[in-house]
């Protein structure tokens, strides 16, 4: 090769090099000065959820195509530079469209704020009432909770017997986050229902041997009689003979027929199972013309419903009294009922 052509030759690679050398520096620079290049946009809250099992070119294909970011290339590789790709947290984001790659990406790896709050779930009242107060709150969709709890796959995992978790999610104040799983609440209530149960069984061995085999029930069954007293019993220092009173009624000779004719198993026989009754359903939608809920109104003017007594009925003392009146016999309830409340 001639001296001429040698030297062509090598002003080629020179300039080669130098042109491949400012491609080099031209990323380099880029690189370093991407994560503060702000995206263009309006500072406009996007919403964002980086779920579970996401990988993080998925995540940032996300923010991609929400309009967070524009290099879902880059914005990986700056955050495997940072070492930040297995920090990022899940949740439900609200980031601005204008921020910057390494203003996103701490965003994503300090997490949500969790949001919560404080639930009250009252006693005595049934599945729907409590669904409904969670919704209230902002926890989770009540039609959501309600489908869980007669989702026969929970039920059998939880060992429930029945068509429903009715009367096995305790009522109790709980702290939950706004937005909550409506599967972690039902397993959540029923946890805390079974503990309390389980405590109160190893309490009162003998009181509940004693109910499965005068009566043969079962644990479901006593635990439908607990919650039928509790919604009779205003006054809880009247449980006791309140359950009492429903005990007399299954057992005695002297009572005929073995009903219970108590308004709670009525009312909840009327609102909470899926097939509800013509007389149930008219009931139901006399409330529903008057642009009241269902059970608005009672369905009976006087009630016929522990302690080792002998009675058989008892009335409120009072339209709205705690306390009521019990009787031995038919005659002796018909005295109060016309004495506390007059002709129902």
């Amino acid at each position: 090769m001639s001296k001429r052509s040698f030297r062509k030759a090598l002003i080629v690679v020179l300039a080669t090099l130098l042109v491949l050398g400012g491609v080099i520096m031209f990323f380099v620079l880029r690189a370093f000065s991407y994560p503060d290049e702000r995206h263009p946009g309006k500072g406009t809250d996007v919403e964002v959820e980086i779920v579970s099992g996401m990988s993080f070119p998925q995540i940032a294909s996300k923010l991609k195509d929400k309009g967070v970011i524009e290099k879902p290339t880059w914005f990986r590789l700056y955050a495997m530079w940072s070492g930040k790709t297995a920090n990022v947290k899940t949740g439900k984001y609200l980031i601005k469209d204008n921020l910057t790659p390494a203003e996103v990406l701490e965003i994503l790896v300090k997490g949500v704020k969790e949001i919560t709050v404080k639930v009250t779930l009252p006693e005595g009242k049934n599945m729907l009432e409590y669904f409904e107060i969670l919704e209230q709150a902002r926890v989770a969709p009540a039609k959501e909770l309600e489908a869980l709890a007669r989702d026969k796959t929970l039920l059998q995992r939880r060992a429930i017997a029945g068509d429903s978790a009715e009367g096995y999610l305790f009522p109790d104040t709980y702290q939950f986050r706004v937005g909550e799983k409506p599967a972690t609440v039902i397993d959540r209530l029923i946890t805390r229902h079974q503990e309390v149960w389980n405590q109160l069984v190893q309490k009162h061995p003998k009181d509940t041997a004693k109910l499965k085999d005068k009566l043969g029930w079962s644990d479901r069954e006593i635990l439908t009689m607990a919650s039928i007293v509790e919604k009779e019993a205003v006054d809880p220092g009247e449980r006791p003979r309140i359950a009492q009173v429903f005990i007399n009624r299954l057992t005695s000779e002297r009572f005929k027929p073995k009903r219970l004719e108590t308004d709670p198993t009525i009312r909840y026989g009327c609102l909470v199972p899926l097939q509800k009754s013509a007389p149930c359903v008219a009931w139901i939608e006399l409330c529903t013309k008057a642009g009241k809920p269902p059970g608005c109104e009672r369905l009976r003017s006087l009630q016929l419903e522990d302690g080792g007594s002998d009675f058989f009925y008892f009335v409120a003392t009072s339209k709205n009294s705690r306390t009521h009146a019990f009787a031995k016999t038919m005659e002796d309830h018909k005295k109060n009922v016309e004495k506390y409340l007059g002709n129902p």
